[in-house]
């Protein structure tokens, strides 16, 4: 079963993006300030190192508290094993992958290259275009 639908026809291209060198303080206000759940990083030649979340924050505001100071890069707090999909990938198969996960979104890779970000609200989205 497939909507002839792929990912590239729902993801979200204009990213913002986390350099891995960034403090964390100031990449959570960007996800603050964005209403964003999350981030893509990328390094200086705009290859995929990791994804900072919410979450990965929450840790390390948690941390702050403790230490009574923050500190710190994203690269020592992002997730660095990073789970993708393919721009290609059929909109049911994207489906499927967002029920087997606990990610809220998916960075999106074309032949090694970052090329977008799908969420779970885009892939309802697409499958609402559908069927609903």
């Amino acid at each position: 079963m497939t909507t002839g639908q792929s990912v590239a026809d729902y993801m979200v291209v204009d990213l913002i993006t986390l350099a891995p060198e960034t403090e964390i303080n100031r990449a959570m206000n960007v996800l603050l300030d964005r209403r964003i759940s999350g981030a893509p990083v990328v390094d200086k030649n705009g290859d995929l190192v990791g994804v900072l979340s919410k979450k990965d924050c929450l840790k390390a505001a948690l941390e702050a508290s403790y230490y009574r100071e923050w500190g710190g890069t994203v690269a020592q707090h992002m997730t660095t094993d990073v789970e993708t999909l393919d721009a290609g990938t059929d909109i049911v198969t994207a489906t499927k992958a967002f029920l087997n996960s606990v990610y809220r979104r998916f960075p999106v890779m074309k032949e090694g290259q970052l090329v977008g970000q799908i969420s779970r609200a885009d892939v309802l989205r697409a499958m609402n275009d559908n069927w609903g």
